[in-house]
């Protein structure tokens, strides 16, 4: 039953973050055709994501916030004045903003924040293999992972594979392609921090 929630609070997730998106298309006047060219993303990807039809990965999600311009934070629903002095925000048990894509199982930490620096995530690793990804989780800014339970394998193109265990941690450059995997038995979950290129700045 728990499993069946899940799940289903995954998929409500995924077609919320779809309808913002689209929202956040039409409020700059732009066409699936444009908002494609600048967001790097094709059009048939980008329309499947606003339909809720396809779920994300993190690179995408990015690529999604710099070419429409918009903070990250509000496409899980975030809505709070950004630069407000001594912000706080309370995540209680599993009750993040759920996303999930190949190999992920996310929990969005602190989503009632927008503008953040870093972004926050509970994740489950579902994959065991590399081959549960087409290709390199690579984008702007550093990360943070610390594994909680279950034990990993981060693989990089700049260096060997890397062992961590429940307790061990990893801070690594976001922009060298990278993808982790669960060495355990079970799924592994970690605490998974990503800061830097995924709030527009002026100019950008």
């Amino acid at each position: 039953m728990a499993t069946r929630n899940t799940d289903a609070s995954t998929e409500q997730s995924t077609s919320d973050l779809g309808r913002r998106v689209k929202a956040a298309r039409l409020a700059n006047d732009l066409t699936l055709e444009t908002a494609s060219r600048l967001c790097g993303v094709s059009r048939s990807a980008l329309s499947k994501i606003e339909n809720g039809l396809m779920s994300p990965t993190f690179d995408v999600l990015q690529k999604i916030v710099r070419g429409l311009e918009i903070d990250l934070g509000a496409l899980f629903g975030s809505a709070s004045a950004p630069n407000a002095s001594g912000r706080r925000s309370l995540t209680r048990r599993d009750q993040g903003q759920r996303h999930a894509y190949r190999g992920y199982q996310m929990e969005l930490l602190a989503t009632d924040l927008a503008h953040k620096a870093m972004l926050p995530f509970r994740i489950r690793i579902t994959a065991h293999t590399l081959d549960a990804f087409d290709d390199w989780g690579r984008h702007e800014g550093e990360e943070f992972l610390y594994v909680i339970s279950g034990s990993v394998c981060l693989y990089s193109e700049l260096y060997t594979p890397t062992h961590l265990n429940a307790g061990d941690s990893l801070y690594f450059d976001s922009r060298t392609g990278h993808a982790a995997v669960s060495t355990s038995e079970e799924d592994a979950e970690v605490l998974w921090m990503a800061t830097g290129g995924v709030v527009p700045q002026a100019g950008t």
